[in-house]
């Protein structure tokens, strides 16, 4: 089995280097690959990105800001492994729990694995961007009659074959309730294991906004009643 790891990558010149260094340390249960995309960056990310040398880098730079969705869209076209993961540059999650997510698979136990945050103490860096989380999560429970703790999570892993299935279409951060969305609608209920998460807050770089979540209703909502897919 092959894992390909995908990170997508907008102005993340103060963690790009850590970030990789992070996920190439990880003891995997198997070959792995890290697919690097560097979405328009003006920040100096480029720059770094050249330096970066491992034979498990591919690297890829979109000339202009497409966003999240796009990028991970150019990742997956690059992948070879058989299972995939998103994990970003930003230090906010913790690679060293991928092998946990990996663990279901092996054992056959799962065909998706989510990795659900706690929000606990440290890992929320406000109250609202909590709630948001959970009034999101809670609608796609609702809309698909399913029950998940975390529907935005990066951590999502499944096989590559299903990924380039599920036809992506978001650019933006949409892409995570998109991916959960087409997911559920298959019937599909990921598998859900506990992660380390650390959030950060504007000064450190968080893009995510209200705007993103009301986005975020809005996809769960067109693919549960508009698309047939």
């Amino acid at each position: 089995m092959k894992l390909s790891v995908l990170m997508p990558i907008y102005n993340e010149a103060a963690t790009l280097t850590t970030a990789v260094e992070r996920v190439l340390k990880v003891d995997y249960p198997c070959e792995m690959e890290l697919i690097l995309i560097d979405d328009g960056s003006t920040d100096g990310t480029a720059k770094l990105l050249e330096e970066l040398d491992d034979p498990r880098l591919v690297k890829e730079t979109h000339a202009v800001n497409r966003g999240k969705g796009a990028a991970i869209r150019t990742a997956v076209g690059l992948a070879t492994g058989d299972y995939v993961i998103i994990c970003d540059a930003d230090l906010e999650y913790t690679p060293s729990d991928i092998p946990a997510l990996l663990e279901p698979i092996l054992q056959g136990e799962a065909e998706v694995v989510f990795g659900t945050r706690s929000f606990g103490s440290h890992t929320a860096y406000s109250f609202w961007y909590v709630m948001g989380n959970r009034a999101v999560t809670m609608t796609a429970n609702v809309l698909f009659n399913a029950w998940l703790s975390d529907l935005e999570t990066c951590f999502k892993l499944m096989p590559l074959t299903l990924y380039r299935d599920l036809d992506l279409q978001e650019n933006g951060f949409g892409v995570e309730p998109e991916i959960t969305a087409k997911l559920l609608k298959r019937n599909v209920r990921p598998y859900e294991v506990p992660i380390n998460y650390r959030a950060r807050g504007r000064e450190q770089g968080k893009k995510l906004t209200w705007r993103d979540g009301v986005k975020a209703l809005w996809v769960l909502a067109r693919i549960r009643f508009l698309s047939s897919s």
